[in-house]
């Protein structure tokens, strides 16, 4: 696989149905020094920036004539703005001839750019690159210092963008603390003890609990001995302690029975508070169903009433939390009024999630796409669940008369009601078409129906034919003109289709993406966390800066994943010349991007975790994937070229050391064997240059800098020659794992679970996060400093394996990035903890802290250990390698620091019988 290319495809996640910018990105002419396309004749076509020199605009924002909104001056952003908003269908009057004659009101600044073109210039660039590397580097070193601590109380803030929200997914897919409802909060702090008054009011709203009655419902009708409730039935609440998904469980029995069947549940939301009532102040509930739903499986409802009193004679703070936990219960009985669990749970999720990215980014939606968005919710039920049906489905188009779901009463009013708002497209008789929509059409008709529509036209149908054979064959009569009726005998076959309008697909997109700030996460992380397959972390989102800081950075975030998407389909698809043009589009975006990039001499470490949500490090992956694919092409001037735009551009960036060793190799390929060596030598003093990159690095010195390019031998030689044992055989009294780097991420991840999710501002966002946003960024140590040294002294003096304990006894099976409750169990990982020193267990913990990603990956395959008596041991770390197996610079970079730590780190060559090692 192309270096880069499953990094992508992860990033990119599922591939979106609809891309708005799609057709001017690939329209708009390539503002790129680097030209990658040829002609026909083989020869290298012109772009705009290779005919001499291109005028590029550096403006300022200009205001869009049709929406009104702020965008950025250049045309591409232009071109892409307006188009999304012709889509939308707003203002049809204008026209695009009257477009075009619209002044923007921009005063706009030249800057002329030079293109490279002669071949001879190419050696002197490169030793001009190769000097300008080496003095930024030396310069970045000398004013970063990479021990410096930033305090909490310098983070710039955005005005009113503060808010602290308790998340806590384990317990509620819909947590009410977070819902935005403050209406029936209680102010807890004024409560005093001392002060009388307030002790009466508590006492009295305690001893109000007694005899309260709330409505609510019996859910999880699946799981009840009884399908058929009676009008009037009376109900009691039994706990549910040893229910695996929930320990607060709260199980409904019929209690007119002789003997008590189970009903059904209480709502998950409402026993997380009920249940430590019922255990801890041993209140009772009973009830009667008060209404009789239509379908057995549907949520019944029922009123409950506290049946005694909290007040067994002893007062004191206990009184306090039991007034908490009711209030608490009484917010999600007055959240459920608004929410029935009637609601099928996706459809619930799928609101939520539009509620909370239009409460936290409202800044980031035009007031007619906020409009749009609310609209959702007033939608009847039945429309709201086919959309979200038809949204979460693969698509795009779907037939009308195939559509039947159990929970949807009426598919056809629904779909009347999403036209007519806008949300859904309709294929009718009279609808026109383009090529793609043909295509996906024809996917959804069977290969008898396509057959008859070619006897129907009098093609000629190979009966063997496979669908996409006979699809390609109809496509092609389409295409040519020579079919004009395929629309019509399509239509006659599947009747009217549907598919998510353009606009609805590209908004609610939008809105997933801000929710979930990942490709890789989707609604169905909110059915994982409903049936108990996923449990996250509870952690507080502390959140004082926004990451888009206004709509037209989202927007271009938004291209950049198109370019990303576009170029990853086209390697599926074999199209290499469009993967050149995203290549070329990638390259052109960064070198003209209007907003300086991070600047190595005052380093932001919180910008630089921010900086993967913005298009310029879009850009960068789509560039890494293209310099790969050009390698393989042997191409390596186009590769070098890259790579400096890259070094250039991101100066303050972990993955500087991969362009590095890459932009050497390629030096070397082509010859330039004394500007390769300058490269790896600059990039030794660049402070972003770690782990297995600066191995390599130093490797290609120690290979290049021979005499007379070199005379004197480099400081880190000696350490470099470190021997390290090469081969390993059986003694007796060891155990162990083939782990690699598994089980030392789930050490780390157990030993270090409070600091992970400790409260650190803007690290943490969503509800669904196994770790915070600047885990692989160096902010994640210095904004963590006061934390992290503690608990590492703490595991240098021996409280490894009771912090490890108690960490694995507290969170067993919450998600944690890294942590594997599977793969390794708890005697396992309490034996490799004894057995390992604290002071090199302390300095392993504090490089993955101080460095994660540069470390995540190489360690040794093997963790040895071995017990002398009850308490002490040995442990050993083991790489095994092959007769022609050799050592990559990242494991063999893993062994060495191991040996800095104190660990006995050794290779196991394994010969093949009967030969020596």
């Amino acid at each position: 696989m192309l270096t880069g290319r499953e990094s992508l495809s992860r990033f990119i996640g599922k591939r979106r149905r609809f891309l708005p910018n799609l057709q001017s990105i690939l329209s708009s002419p390539i503002r790129s020094s680097l030209n990658l396309l040829s002609d026909k004749n083989g020869g290298l076509t012109e772009t705009e920036s290779s005919k001499g020199k291109v005028e590029i605009s550096c403006s300022d924002l200009v205001t869009c004539p049709v929406c009104g909104s702020k965008v950025r001056g250049e045309d591409y952003t232009i071109n892409s703005h307006l188009d999304r908003c012709l889509s939308r269908r707003t203002k049809r009057k204008l026209t695009q001839r009257t477009l075009l004659e619209l002044n923007f009101g921009c005063s706009q600044s030249k800057l002329q750019i030079s293109s490279d073109e002669s071949e001879q210039l190419l050696c002197s660039d490169l030793r001009k690159n190769c000097s300008d590397y080496e003095e930024n580097v030396t310069r970045c070193f000398s004013k970063i210092d990479p021990r410096e601590e930033k305090s909490h109380d310098q983070r710039r803030q955005l005005p009113h963008t503060e808010s602290v929200k308790q998340i806590d997914v384990a317990g509620s897919a819909e947590n009410p603390i977070s819902d935005g409802r403050a209406n029936n909060m209680v102010d807890f702090s004024a409560l005093s003890t001392d002060n009388e008054e307030s002790r009466n009011h508590m006492d009295g709203a305690v001893e109000s609990i007694s005899g309260m009655a709330i409505d609510t419902f019996i859910v999880g009708r699946k799981f009840s001995d009884e399908k058929e409730v009676n009008l009037g039935a009376n109900i009691s609440l039994l706990r549910d302690p040893d229910n695996i998904k929930n320990s607060n469980a709260i199980k409904v029995l019929s209690a007119g029975s002789a003997c008590c069947k189970v009903l059904g549940y209480l709502p998950l939301e409402l026993a997380q508070y009920l249940s430590p009532l019922i255990e801890k102040y041993c209140l009772s509930f009973e009830g009667y169903v008060i209404s009789v739903p239509k379908r057995s499986l549907d949520a019944v409802p029922i009123q409950i009433v506290c049946q005694n009193s909290i007040f067994n004679g002893k007062k004191g703070c206990d009184e306090f939390e039991a007034l908490h936990l009711w209030q608490k219960a009484l917010q999600v009985v007055e959240f459920a009024k608004n929410h029935p669990p009637n609601t099928t749970k996706y459809q619930q999720n799928f609101c939520l999630l539009l509620k909370e990215v239009l409460t936290s980014s409202p800044h980031l939606f035009t007031k007619d796409e906020k409009k749009f968005i609310e609209s959702f919710t007033s939608l009847s039920e039945d429309s709201q669940r086919l959309f979200v049906r038809l949204y979460t489905r693969k698509g795009p188009w779907f037939r009308l008369s195939t559509i039947m779901y159990p929970e949807i009463c009426n598919p056809q009013q629904a779909v009347k009601e999403l036209s007519a708002t806008g949300y859904l497209y309709l294929f009718e008789d009279t609808t026109k078409l383009h090529d793609d929509e043909m295509k996906d059409l024809l996917s959804l008709l069977t290969v008898s129906e396509l057959r008859d529509i070619l006897c129907t036209l009098r093609k000629k149908c190979n009966q063997g034919s496979r669908k996409q054979n006979l699809i390609a064959s109809l496509l092609s009569c389409y295409k040519g003109g020579s079919c004009p009726v395929l629309q019509r005998l399509i239509w006659e076959r599947t009747e009217i289709c549907i598919r998510a309008s353009p606009e609805a697909e590209s908004l609610f997109w939008r809105a997933e993406r801000l929710f979930f700030l990942n490709g890789e996460q989707d609604l169905s992380a909110f059915l994982l966390v409903d049936l108990g397959i996923v449990k996250y972390p509870t952690y507080n989102c502390i959140i004082l800066e926004q990451i888009f800081l206004n709509e037209s950075d989202l927007l271009a975030y938004e291209e950049a994943i198109e370019v990303a998407q576009v170029i990853d389909q086209s390697l599926d698809e074999n199209n290499f010349e469009l993967v050149l043009r995203c290549i070329m589009i990638a390259d052109s975006r960064i070198s003209c991007c209007p907003e300086k990039l991070i600047d190595s001499t005052s380093p932001d470490l919180m910008a630089i975790f921010r900086s993967c949500f913005s298009a310029s490090w879009v850009y960068s992956k789509v560039i890494l994937l293209g310099i790969s694919f050009l390698e393989c092409e042997r191409r390596y001037k186009d590769a070098i070229h890259l790579l400096w735009r890259l070094l250039d551009c991101f100066t303050c960036d972990t993955r500087r050391g991969y362009w590095t060793v890459r932009l050497s190799v390629d030096l070397e390929h082509i010859g330039h064997l004394n500007e390769s060596l300058s490269v790896a030598e600059a990039g030794l003093l660049d402070p972003w240059v770690r782990a297995g990159s600066r191995m390599a690095l130093q490797r290609r010195v120690l290979r290049l800098a021979k005499p007379p390019r070199r005379w004197k031998t480099p400081s880190f030689s000696e350490s470099l020659k470190r021997k390290i044992i090469e081969y390993y055989a059986t003694e007796g009294g060891w155990q162990g794992v083939h782990t690699e780097s598994g089980i030392w991420m789930t050490i780390f991840g157990l030993l270090m679970w409070d600091i992970l999710f400790s409260d650190v501002p803007n690290v943490f966002r969503t509800r669904f996060q196994t770790a915070p946003l600047d885990m692989d960024t160096d902010h994640f140590y210095l904004a963590r400093k006061s934390l992290i040294e503690p608990q590492l002294q703490k595991i240098h003096d021996g409280l490894a394996e009771e912090i490890l304990v108690t960490s694995w006894e507290l969170h067993m099976g919450t998600a944690c990035r890294g942590v594997n409750w599977d793969q390794h169990s708890l005697s396992d990982l309490r034996a490799a903890v004894s057995c390992i020193r604290g002071s090199c267990l302390a300095s392993l913990c504090r490089h993955l802290a101080q460095d994660y990603r540069s470390w995540l990956s190489g360690m040794p395959d093997l963790l040895l250990w071995r017990f002398h008596g009850d308490y002490k041991g040995e442990a050993k770390l083991v790489e095994v390698k092959g007769p022609r197996d050799q050592l990559s610079e990242q494991q063999r970079a893993w062994l060495l620091l191991l040996m800095d730590c104190g660990f006995n780190a050794e290779v196991c060559k394994v010969s093949p019988t009967g030969t020596s090692p």
